[in-house]
């Protein structure tokens, strides 16, 4: 596969919430005071690790990637390079001597093991996306990283090979991504009520077993018995989006077991989801116009914000045909216009697919849509979207109703005159789903902990730059240490910016902390 498809296939893997007009974190109007994960967590995964920390991983190689990992890429294994292991972790941590669950990882050892450092362990975010498939795609970005770590990822708990979550049938995924995602009537507004009811009890009907142990504190849990497993005294750690929000958990439940730790793509711990909604809102809106400045300077064919809005608008009245008998949505035209807008690399997708789609044309936009939903060439879907549903609602307690959407209406559109409806409506997501979230927003102070690099970008779409502040902030005072990346994209490390790479490397392999501040452009 080659480096642009590798991205598009991937990139989404890296979102803390998939942009599908039923996808992103839920909430209640206005959100409550924290509520910090139980005090219990560390005594829980003692009473595991007695009794599991001991296990040796059967390492062997990898076999070719499940469809519930990422269908885009499945039957094809990632290479002589990787080793793949199952690691038995508590179904329940409050009942550590119970049923287990199987946590899928890969790793590739150390190219210099005279200089070894230990494990560097991987989230790329999601939440929802599959560690074993993507670290393989992106590896020749750690090369650096691997002369001195073995490069570790895993597929967390309900994700993928370790029990994916999976809600409805291929053929319903379809119609339920393209369905309208943007009701402008008490009709629609049933209408789609309805579908994330019904989508909620698919979830329930299928991975109904795993949906109240899916969450985050349980996941950095496992983060800690895989630790242990590996044999590192101290977690080494490379987060990204969603995976940064795990890893601020794994802190404060664990602080004294951190090792280095990066942070790249940040997730604000502070906002509640609606909070979250409107920034990411306000994020894509930037993104969007910074695409669009760029654009000019290069090209005569660059769409407007008037257009990308006049085009949607025609979609909800009348679809264009995509591919494979499947007509371009307004919905799918909208998750593709945003996944276009995860990297400078899918820019030139943007351009095209817009002009393709007003001239008739949806193949561009539709496969971008879908490589969002996770929805490979075959029909069929990974986990990627049911495990982002189900760990965002076990996580988080609100719950939205469609009267708090629309009296927040204007608000999300201010934020983003093209995504602020869809935004809005996504937080249905967690209406009516069968388990109880844990907090409201997730704490994250990690006092006596070792420093954690904080890498913000200033155009980052799904993460907006705010975030890693505030994360720095609520990680605590000698702990959080921000850093800046003034650039466009979702993250900063695979931005293949000199400075980022360089500083994040001199922290990873020599321990050498960045001067709070730092500022790459």
């Amino acid at each position: 596969m080659s480096r642009g498809r590798a991205l598009l296939a991937a990139a989404l893997l890296t979102t803390v919430t998939g942009l599908t007009g039923l996808t992103g974190c839920s909430g209640d109007a206005d959100g409550e005071a924290r509520q910090a994960a139980p005090s219990s967590a560390s005594a829980a995964t003692a009473a595991a690790g007695a009794a599991l920390q001991k296990q040796k991983p059967d390492w062997k190689p990898c076999p070719p990637p499940s469809r519930s990992e990422d269908a885009g890429t499945a039957g094809r294994p990632p290479g002589p390079d990787w080793e793949c292991a199952t690691l038995r972790a508590p179904l329940d941590y409050a009942h550590p001597d119970g049923e287990k669950i199987g946590i899928a990882m890969i790793r590739a050892k150390a190219t210099d093991q005279s200089r070894r450092i230990g494990s560097l362990v991987f989230n790329f975010g999601g939440p929802g996306g599959s560690g074993v498939t993507t670290l393989p795609a992106f590896a020749d970005d750690y090369r650096t990283l691997r002369t001195r770590y073995d490069l570790v990822s895993f597929d967390p708990r309900g994700v993928g090979r370790s029990s994916g979550v999976t809600c409805l049938p291929d053929k319903e995924l379809d119609a339920y991504y393209a369905a309208d995602a943007t009701p402008a009537t008490t009709a629609e507004q049933n209408a789609l009520v309805g579908r994330v009811k019904k989508y909620a009890e698919g979830c329930q009907k299928r991975s109904g077993k795993v949906l109240p142990h899916i969450g985050t504190t349980n996941a950095a849990r496992d983060l800690d018995l895989m630790r242990q497993v590996l044999g590192d005294d101290k977690l080494h750690y490379f987060g990204v989006s969603y995976g940064t929000e795990l890893g601020g958990v794994y802190a404060h439940l664990f602080p004294k077991n951190v090792g280095r730790a990066l942070m790249d793509g940040v997730v604000d711990p502070s906002s509640d989801p609606l909070q979250s909604a409107l920034a990411q809102a306000a994020g894509f809106q930037l993104a969007l116009g910074d695409y669009m400045t760029a654009c000019t300077k290069t090209s005569d064919n660059c769409p407007t914000e008037q257009q990308i809005s006049s085009l949607l608008d025609r979609l909800e009245k009348k679809p264009v045909p995509g591919s494979g008998g499947r007509d371009l949505t307004q919905s799918l035209a909208t998750g593709g216009i945003a996944q276009s807008l995860y990297s400078k690399q899918f820019w030139d997708y943007l351009t095209e697919g817009v002009e393709d789609a007003e001239n008739g044309d949806g193949k561009i936009l539709l496969m971008l849509g879908d490589s969002m939903n996770g929805r490979g060439q075959d029909g069929t879907y990974s986990s990627l979207q049911a495990s982002l549903n189900a760990i965002t609602c076990a996580d988080f307690a609100q719950r939205y109703t469609a009267d708090d959407i629309r009296r927040r209406a204007a608000e999300f559109r201010k934020a983003s005159p093209v995504f602020g409806d869809f935004m809005g409506w996504s937080l249905l997501q967690c209406t009516g789903w069968p388990v109880k979230g844990e907090w409201q927003t997730p704490d994250v102070s990690a006092k006596g902990s070792a420093p954690i690099l904080v890498v913000g970008n200033t155009g980052d779409p799904a993460t907006p730059y705010e975030g890693a502040r505030k994360m720095a902030q609520e990680l605590g005072k000698g702990v959080g240490v921000e850093m800046t990346y003034r650039g466009e994209g979702h993250g900063a490390y695979d931005s293949g910016n000199a400075c980022v790479k360089s500083a994040v490397d001199a922290y990873l392999l020599e321990g050498t902390v960045p001067a709070p501040g730092k500022v790459c452009s």
